[in-house]
Parts: C-alpha cells; sequence; structure tokens
C-alpha cells in the first residue's frame, strides 16, 4: 500500500493527517510505544506460550444490539404517542376515544414497518453471528513470528512475517447536532506479499491511549512472552466492555458524579430503552459462539518449535528498539521520539 507522503509503504513513526482523520504508525518495525500494554479483550484468555489469538470484542456487539434496541424502541414511541394524540384529538370531533386510538395503533402500515426494521436487524446481527463462524480469529505466532489469517472459511490461509504487520492508531473527529465527538481505532494491517493486498483489522477504541495499549499488549507478548502481558484479576472483568458487570459499573460511576435528575434522563431512561443489560447478555451470546475452525496448514503452524528453532528478531528491530527506549528513558513519548507534533492535543 503506497503512500503518496513517504512514497512507501508506511513504517513505525509515521504520521498522517487528512480530512481531519489523524493517524499515527507503530509498524513496521514492530517498535515498543513507552506505554502500558493493556487490552479489554483479555488477551491472555486465548494465548499460550507458542500463540495468541486476537478477535472483536464484546463492546462492538453490545454498542450495535443497543442502537438497533434502541431504534426500535424509539419508532414504536413515535406510534403510540401519534395514536394517543389522534385519540385525544378524535374526542373533540365526537368521536369514541378507545376506537380512534386503537384505530391508528393497530395500524398495519406503522408495525408493518417496525416487523421491517426488527427483521433488518436481525439479519445484521445473524450476519456477524455468520462471520464469527466463517473468520477464524488472527493468530499471533511468537515462536515463528509471523500472523496467520484467513478471510473465508474455504480460504488459504496468509502468512505475513510479524515485523511485516502494518499497525497505525487513528483518531477523528465526527460533527453531528449534537456536537463533535471524538473517535479512535487501533488498525492492523495485513499485507500479502504476492498480491500487495492488505486486510485492514479495525478495532474501535473509547480513547488513543486504549488503542495504544492494546497494541503494546499484542506487541510485548510477541517480543517477550506470555508473562509480559498483565495478570489477571476477579475485577477485569468490570472493565471489558459490554459485559454486565461493566455496565452495572458505569452505572455506578455515573450515579455518583451526576445528579438524580441526570441520572435518571441521562442514564437510566436512555439505557432502559435501549434495552437495559439484554445488549450485554446478547453480545456475550455472540462472542462466545463457536468461531471457525483453522484450516490443517495453520494448526501445524501453530504446534511448538524446539527454542533452537525458534525465530529471532532481525537486527534492524532490536537496533530501532534500543534506540526508543533511551529516548523513554530521558522522558519522551513516541511522538516525541520521532519528531511528531502535529497531532491535535485533544487526540493525544
Amino acid at each position: 500500500m503506497a503512500d503518496r507522503k513517504y512514497e512507501r509503504l508506511p513504517q513505525a513513526g509515521d504520521f498522517e493527517k487528512k480530512n481531519g482523520v489523524e493517524v499515527v504508525y507503530f509498524s513496521p518495525k514492530p517498535l515498543p510505544t513507552g506505554g502500558p500494554a493493556f487490552s479489554d479483550k483479555k488477551l491472555q484468555g486465548d494465548a499460550n506460550n507458542t500463540y495468541m489469538d486476537f478477535s472483536i470484542s464484546k463492546d462492538i456487539f453490545e454498542f450495535g444490539v443497543r442502537c438497533y434496541v434502541g431504534s426500535v424502541v424509539f419508532i414504536s414511541s413515535l406510534f403510540f404517542l401519534f395514536s394517543l394524540f389522534t385519540g385525544f384529538a378524535g374526542t373533540y370531533l365526537g368521536r369514541p376515544f378507545w376506537s380512534t386510538w386503537l384505530y391508528h395503533f393497530l395500524n398495519p402500515y406503522a408495525w408493518g414497518f417496525v416487523a421491517f426494521m426488527v427483521g433488518l436487524y436481525c439479519f445484521v446481527i445473524f450476519r456477524a453471528i455468520r462471520l464469527i463462524g466463517t473468520r477464524p480469529p488472527i493468530r499471533f505466532n511468537r515462536e515463528r513470528r509471523e500472523v496467520a489469517f484467513v478471510l473465508k472459511k474455504w480460504d488459504a490461509p496468509r502468512f505475513v512475517p510479524w515485523e511485516n504487520v502494518i499497525v497505525c492508531a487513528s483518531a477523528s473527529q465526527n460533527i453531528t447536532q449534537y456536537g463533535a465527538t471524538n473517535s479512535f481505532a487501533l488498525m492492523l494491517g495485513l499485507r500479502d506479499a504476492e498480491s500487495g493486498d492488505v486486510l485492514w483489522v479495525t478495532a474501535p477504541h473509547g480513547s488513543l491511549s486504549l488503542a495504544v495499549a492494546e497494541w503494546e499488549a499484542i506487541r510485548v507478548y510477541m517480543e517477550e512472552g506470555l508473562s509480559a502481558l498483565p495478570v489477571l484479576t476477579e475485577s477485569d472483568e468490570m472493565f471489558e466492555e459490554g459485559t454486565v458487570p461493566f455496565f452495572y459499573f458505569c452505572r455506578k460511576t455515573y450515579r455518583e458524579n451526576h445528579s438524580w435528575l441526570a441520572y435518571f434522563f441521562g442514564f437510566v431512561l436512555l439505557q432502559f430503552f435501549s434495552g437495559w443489560t439484554l445488549p450485554c447478555y446478547i453480545s456475550n451470546w455472540i462472542s462466545n459462539r463457536p468461531k471457525a475452525a483453522y484450516p490443517k496448514s495453520v494448526i501445524e503452524w501453530s504446534k511448538p518449535l524446539p527454542p533452537e528453532q525458534h525465530a529471532k528478531p532481525s537486527a534492524e528491530l532490536l537496533e530501532q528498539s534500543a534506540q526508543a527506549r533511551k529516548a523513554y528513558a530521558k522522558g519522551k513519548t513516541f511522538l516525541q521520539h520521532f519528531g511528531i507534533d502535529e497531532v491535535d492535543e485533544d487526540f493525544v
């Protein structure tokens, strides 16, 4: 994927800004970021000393289901209120309230539209379930220092050298009628050396620091092993977005920092009409659905190797990593180490 600014493939330290979207590259080569290693996806649960799997987290499904439920409830509420209005209006014209209200409330066209919306959203959800069942997670093999991915269930797997993986974090602002909102994402680009095609995997995050921390968790696993990842505790589930404990954690936090009135209208009412904890259970069910099996070639590729056959990091990566760590020891950040001063303060 040639870059117009640099006239080459991206590399760690590159920075782009186009149409309000800022992108900072952390790999290739996969250099240390100087930040903590953390992931709300609980990467340790799908990792061992040989490989680690990376897949979509629960919060993406939970947010989507919550939006779908909220949309259906909102439209249904509008129909209900409209029928009440016509019922009361009919009494001024001498018509019975109940018959007028029922006539409009049971309008087949209105509820047909609601049924269409429900069917459409169910189709999107089952499509996501099917995607999980047809595309295995991305697998990082630290002994071979390679990454395996399969586009579709029956496609031939592709293997990308670890040091060639393209990784960047993006930050952008979305302008709506309600104001400006920031959105952040970690993006992994897996480039097929033969065709030049790049498969991009995007993982949305609530902040740029969380996106960088998740990449750092992947990086330290590949470079240092399973022991380099943070140790999980029982309370870690509270910080996994999309789960029921995280929902109640947010509810408690919102209540402690807002008045009763703001809490009722800003959280209780909004979450009630968007399904309360139902989207969390649905997202958990989707995430726990059986994932597509890996081809035999990936299973063989995933078997442990003798220590003498373990791949070693390149001299270039070791040298650049040492330079980065020296800069961090002097108090510099990743951006300062590469002389990036164009990033907006709201994004860093």
